[in-house]
């Protein structure tokens, strides 16, 4: 078991979903950063119909798969999305300014790598980068040891 770093950014739904989910390798920002490394994914506890549907839209024509696997898809996303808490890790490998990839829309980009879900663990979120407190990685470590525990007993 990997070792978690403290540092978080929080994502609105649905986009912490397409990072962890749905290969979504970028993460569009207004600022740039110099960090690389890994991260806690933070999914915000606000969210709006219309960022959902863009979101959605975006997947749909990406993906290229017929009205019905689409409309099954979108469902088990909205009833999966978890807001308002640790939802898994990633790495910032770099920061760009132009990306090839449909999901870069902004004005920085910091591109993703290796991302993994993790238990959902409530938590504070914050603008920029932040420092998870102490509580909520000891419940997220937990919950990660307990986790393996129980997949090594299903063996």
């Amino acid at each position: 078991m990997h070792d978690l770093p403290r540092k978080a950014i929080s994502v609105r739904q649905p986009w912490a979903h397409m990072i962890l989910y749905e290969g979504k390798p970028v993460e569009n920002r207004s600022w740039s950063t110099n960090y690389r490394g890994p991260v806690l994914l933070h999914a915000a506890k606000s969210m709006t119909n219309a960022e959902c549907d863009d979101a959605l839209d975006l997947l749909e024509a990406i993906s290229r798969q017929d009205q019905q696997a689409n409309l099954q898809r979108r469902a088990r996303i909205l009833n999966d999305m978890r807001r308002g808490g640790i939802v898994g890790v990633v790495e910032i490998v770099d920061c760009v300014t132009e990306h090839p990839s449909p999901w870069f829309i902004g004005r920085y980009g910091f591109v993703l790598a290796n991302p993994r879900p993790l238990p959902f663990v409530p938590c504070r979120g914050a603008l920029g980068f932040f420092e998870v407190p102490d509580e909520a990685m000891a419940d997220l470590n937990r919950a990660r040891t307990e986790g393996l525990a129980a997949a090594e007993a299903r063996r």
